[in-house]
């Protein structure tokens, strides 16, 4: 089973990280290039326990849906979001967030399980847990600059 683990310092204060990490609107445009669209569940602000979101995506060239749930949530320390229903056999994204130097340590541990058994592990070291891995990089870079800069104000109120 494949894991993805980033480190991401980001100089801003923990509870807005926190929150353009939950942000519909800002995973929107961190995944422009995917023609991502929230298209059930919570389709826009800030996503919360117990709540969902149905998602509609190119990958490879295929449109795909994922559901996801918030299963864990300690604001402003820890989210978990699973997969619901989807392409992969499972996955669980933990959000960790702790307060370092002068801003934010964000920390993701991105766990998935490959459908498909052996072909999905080939798929796996071929190309996939790299593809997964710089569409978060990807993701974080956009929370960095927002939340760095007063773009933060446009996703989120303080």
């Amino acid at each position: 089973m494949p894991k993805i683990v980033l480190k991401t310092e980001i100089n801003a204060k923990k509870e807005i990280v926190f929150d353009l990490s939950r942000s519909i609107n800002l995973h929107k445009i961190s995944t422009e290039h995917t023609d991502e669209e929230a298209i059930a569940g919570v389709t826009s602000g800030l996503i919360g326990l117990n709540e969902w979101v149905t998602w509609r995506a190119r990958h490879f060239g295929i449109n795909q849906n994922l559901t996801t749930k918030i299963t864990e949530f300690e604001y402003p320390n820890f989210f978990s979001d699973e997969m619901v229903k989807g392409a992969f056999k499972s996955f669980k994204h933990e959000h960790h967030f702790e307060n370092h130097q002068n801003g934010t340590l964000m920390l993701d541990y991105f766990d998935y399980q490959s459908p498909l058994g052996f072909l999905g592990k080939i798929a796996d070291s071929l190309f996939l847990k790299k593809y997964m891995t710089n569409l978060l990089v990807k993701r974080n870079i956009t929370i960095k600059q927002f939340a760095e800069s007063d773009k933060w104000k446009q996703i989120i109120q303080e």
